[in-house]
């Protein structure tokens, strides 16, 4: 689960005196600073947003409309049953420390990130692994327990990039990849540089270096924006500035989908949240619209479950969570709650939980549940709320793509436990045919909703400020990732 980043400016990046865009530079603005940089070992979405298809690759990849394309995998072939992936991988590879990619990386990466050890966020995607063979250098052989039509899909995830034994001790502090740009440097707290990796194996992009910027205030972001600090700002924080820049023939926004399910998370095992009566209420209380139009100034789309609403098996559930503060009330009583209750109300940076927090505190105190907000800091926020559970509420946009999956892994934050959720995900993992994957979406979808396991609030969308003469950003976000491969400078 993971959301959140910024960009910057670099030394050798500027505005010439004359005012003539550097060409060959970028800097770049994301709201949240990734904690570590290692991509198969944190959860904070920040890491893939300036690493993903940058620095690492993965044996597959997003591309920007949300297509599975050849990564470090040139071909594969699929067994008969569907078990055993024959991957054929790209020939000259290097890591940015000169050491050779091959077959051997492959396996050293996916035997880790199932291993029993694994710190991997998304360990789920391995699970169904049994065995990972060499078969020459450029030929690795991965076998599965059970036929996955999800294994390609989840091969692409940030969480499944190729990493070598050679580096992976400070992976967290200077992450060593295959990618078209090389980690350069990391100024905790203002900004992160990359530069063209000129030994690169695949088609050279057209930047010689990038700078990240990490701007988590939505104020310094507008006026960084507005000075031209900074050529574009992905996930722009102020939503109310941009018909501003709309208006500004200096620059271009694009507003496009995230895979982002934005939920009031709930931590079904601390009383009384493990009572479904409450769980219910909460849903209940909530105006969605409200938040959506409060903390996002419109932009945003409401959702009745965890699913994105532009994926076609998305499966329209608002009217099982409709805004309905009386009977909010009335299940509160029935479950023993008439006078209503206190609980904490956890908030990491972004502007939608930290503008969505104070609009839902408002909204469930009409009903007699009283919240202490704390704000927290992202690399807080894993700690507390991600890793060791110790929450009530949390707002929280989980950019992930299609992780409906989570809801069936006990152990999850939200450590939701449900045996019959649990089998029809495996079915599904086994599941290739598409109407009846088709099928068994709707009725996870459908679990979830009814269960009332988090509050369902809106699909984030994704808006980025950028110079008018910027091209090649994406303006969807199908994966959370500031994909540099393909932006230029127009003439």
């Amino acid at each position: 689960m993971h959301h959140f980043k910024t960009l910057a400016a670099s030394t050798a990046i500027f505005l010439c005196a004359s005012g003539a865009l550097a060409q060959d530079s970028i800097t770049v603005a994301i709201q949240l600073e990734p904690p570590n940089l290692d991509p198969t070992g944190g959860a904070a979405q920040a890491i893939d947003s300036v690493l993903y298809a940058n620095v690492f690759e993965g044996l597959t990849r997003f591309d920007a409309d949300g297509a599975i394309i050849r990564g470090l995998a040139q071909s594969w072939d699929i067994s008969d049953d569907g078990l055993v992936y024959t991957f054929n991988l790209a020939a000259g590879v290097t890591f940015h420390d000169g050491t050779t990619m091959d077959a051997e990386d492959v396996k050293f990466s996916l035997d880790r990130a199932r291993s029993e050890d694994s710190t991997n966020a998304q360990k789920a995607l391995f699970a169904g692994i049994t065995d990972v063979t060499v078969i020459d250098p450029l030929t690795v052989q991965v076998t599965l327990d059970q036929p996955n039509g999800n294994f390609l899909f989840n091969m692409a995830w940030g969480d499944a990039v190729i990493v070598a034994p050679e580096s992976i001790e400070n992976i967290a502090s200077n992450p060593i990849g295959t990618g078209p740009f090389t980690f350069t440097d990391w100024v905790q707290g203002d900004r992160l540089e990359l530069t063209r990796n000129d030994a690169y194996w695949g088609p050279a992009p057209a930047l010689e270096t990038a700078t990240f910027r990490f701007i988590s205030d939505p104020t310094a972001a507008f006026a960084a924006v507005m000075a031209e600090d900074v050529d574009a700002f992905v996930g722009f924080p102020a939503p109310e500035n941009l018909p501003q820049f709309e208006a500004d023939p200096r620059f271009q926004v694009l507003v496009g989908n995230t895979e982002g399910e934005t939920i009031l998370s709930t931590n079904n095992k601390m009383p009384p949240f493990d009572d479904v009566r409450v769980r219910k209420a909460l849903a209940h209380a909530i105006d969605r619209q409200a938040i959506i139009d409060g903390a996002m100034f419109g932009y945003g789309t409401p959702i009745g479950t965890h699913f994105a609403p532009h994926n076609p098996d998305y499966v329209d559930l608002l009217a099982n969570s409709q805004y309905d503060p009386d009977l909010s009330r009335s299940l509160l009583a029935e479950a023993g709650f008439a006078d209503g209750f206190t609980t904490t109300l956890k908030l990491p940076p972004p502007s939608y939980a930290r503008r969505g927090g104070e609009i839902i505190a408002s909204q469930l105190r009409a009903v007699g549940i009283e919240t202490e907000i704390t704000n927290l800091e992202w690399a807080q926020w894993i700690e507390e709320v991600f890793t060791n559970k110790d929450f009530g509420l949390s707002i929280v946009s989980h950019t992930e793509p299609m992780d409906i999956g989570i809801y069936a892994n006990p152990d999850y934050y939200f450590q939701y436990d449900n045996p019959e959720f649990q089998a029809l995900m495996e079915t599904l993992n086994a599941t290739t045919d598409p109407a009846m994957r088709s099928d068994l979406l709707a009725q996870a979808q459908t679990i979830i909703s009814e269960d009332y396991v988090n509050g369902y609030l809106f699909e984030l969308a994704v808006a980025t400020v950028a110079k008018a003469g910027l091209q090649g950003l994406w303006v969807n976000q199908p994966t959370a990732a500031v994909d540099l491969t393909g932006v230029s400078w127009s003439n």
